[in-house]
């Protein structure tokens, strides 16, 4: 990972990540949160729901953003706050592109506010979300 300039970050730069969300993902993530809610782990009892079968956890997929905020702030940057809106559900089996870009600069404070667009293969936005990132000298 590469050391970042807080000064050579520009206002218009994106980054994007893909993941296909998988059995594994959910289940691990079950383990590591605590939430086995049977909308993400029980096909019988989310198959006669709103949504037809399983779907990720919403916190989940958010956390795709990491990789992409890394890339835009380098290494030692600090990823300070975090908005999502949940648009539309994620199955097992989709594949998810988060794309994140650099909308303002707060100098004063060293801070990246970055908004954020996460998409299926389908091109369905299934979440968007608003990031404050901060990058110490």
């Amino acid at each position: 990972m590469e050391k970042r300039n807080y000064d050579h970050i520009k206002v218009g730069e994106k980054k994007s990540f893909s993941k296909t969300i998988t059995e594994s993902d959910i289940f691990a993530f079950c383990g590591i949160t605590g939430d086995f809610n049977p909308m993400h782990v029980d096909e019988v009892f989310s198959s006669q729901t709103r949504f037809k079968g399983r779907i990720a956890h919403g916190m989940l997929v958010a956390g795709l953003v990491d990789q992409t905020l890394t890339a835009i702030m380098g290494q030692g940057g600090i990823h300070v706050s975090q908005q999502v809106v949940f648009k539309a559900p994620v199955k097992i089996g989709d594949t998810i592109t988060v794309t994140s870009e650099v909308n303002e600069k707060v100098t004063e404070k060293r801070r990246i506010m970055i908004t954020s667009t996460w998409t299926n293969h389908d091109g369905i936005t299934v979440m968007t979300g608003k990031s404050e990132c901060f990058l110490p000298a």
